[in-house]
């Protein structure tokens, strides 16, 4: 019997190869877990489209993280905070970054994903670093301004 491998099966092999197995074994255990499908035709057809949709969907997904990476590189977030003798009153963290860029780009990002080393406790112009998903990072520029 043969089956496509749905998911990587170990002493097996990897999702998306076609093995041929036992009778007994493909039925029972790999199709009944639901780790592989019975390879007809129809099967191996529909799993190509699926794997080919699912490559243009993240080329699409890497070109967007691209561009908002490009666009929060050449833009400065501005923060208003109460002023203080020194600095500022309070601090400015994640998500208030976070939130300014939703403001003011419209572009999201999870206050989990920027890293601050420390929250922002001055006036002035800072770096921080933001996560966008799959290995892309890019440099924000957080401009804290007393009011």
């Amino acid at each position: 019997m043969k089956v496509l491998l749905i998911k990587d099966v170990k002493a097996l092999g990897k999702a998306g190869e076609i093995k041929e197995v036992k009778d007994g074994y493909g039925q029972n255990f790999l199709i009944g877990k639901g780790l592989a499908k019975l390879a007809t035709p129809d099967v191996i057809e529909g799993w190509k489209a699926e794997q080919e949709e699912m490559a243009r969907n993240l080329r699409d997904e890497l070109a967007r993280l691209e561009a908002e990476k490009i666009t929060l590189e050449n833009a400065t977030i501005k923060i208003e905070k109460a002023s203080a003798p020194v600095g500022i009153k309070g601090s400015v963290g994640n998500g208030d970054i976070s939130k300014a860029l939703e403001e003011q780009l419209n572009i999201e990002v999870d206050k989990k994903n920027i890293n601050l080393k420390k929250a922002l406790k001055s006036i002035g112009v800072h770096e921080v670093d933001a996560k966008l998903g799959h290995g892309i990072h890019a440099k924000l520029k957080v401009e804290v301004v007393g009011v």
